[in-house]
């Protein structure tokens, strides 16, 4: 699906929904919406981001799967929500406010849904939402009541030194810890 760069700026506005229930397994979380995602009102929908081809890769589905079919990550144990609901055509259109605003209502709704784990893909909007300087791509000592907290890194086409398979590995990381649990 093309879109003109007017009806991307049109996006700006629109709140994308989250793809949670409660219990998950993982909490998946984004930076924010992309435009295109905010366009299309799929999560990670623009073309050249890594998300998808990454999940599957790790292991957390059983074939990529489209924007279009983010519903299916529900059957997979898995959510989606983003740290800021606000789309922007970049994620250094944020500031440190609605990260940590965004960091406050994230730790609202792990509490109302209690996954096991909250991943942020994303360890410098993880850094700033929750304000953990130090935080490195790994799990976290912090956990947000039972949930445990995992920084993943950022899939974006623009996180270039971290290739597919470096990610995958990573991602694959929180897949064994996620799902090797009971």
């Amino acid at each position: 699906m093309r879109f003109t760069p007017e009806e991307l700026e049109a996006a700006r506005d629109r709140v994308v929904p989250d793809v949670v229930t409660s219990g998950l397994r993982v909490l998946l979380c984004g930076i924010n919406p992309g435009l295109m995602t905010a366009a299309t009102g799929h999560h990670f929908a623009r073309p050249g981001n890594r998300f998808w081809p990454v999940l599957h890769a790790a292991g957390f589905t059983p074939r990529q799967l489209r924007p279009a079919e983010q519903d299916e990550l529900l059957d997979h144990g898995l959510g989606i929500t983003n740290v800021v609901a606000r789309p922007t055509a970049r994620a250094d259109e944020l500031t440190a406010e609605e990260y940590r605003e965004g960091g406050r209502l994230l730790a609202e709704k792990v509490a109302r849904l209690r996954p096991r784990w909250l991943a942020v893909a994303g360890v410098t909007a993880y850094r700033v939402a929750f304000d953990d300087k130090h935080a490195a791509i790994g799990p976290q000592e912090r956990t947000l009541g039972t949930t445990r907290i995992w920084a993943l890194p950022n899939p974006s086409g623009l996180n270039a030194h971290w290739t597919l398979e470096t990610m995958a590995e990573e991602y694959g990381r929180l897949r064994t810890a996620a799902f090797s649990e009971s």
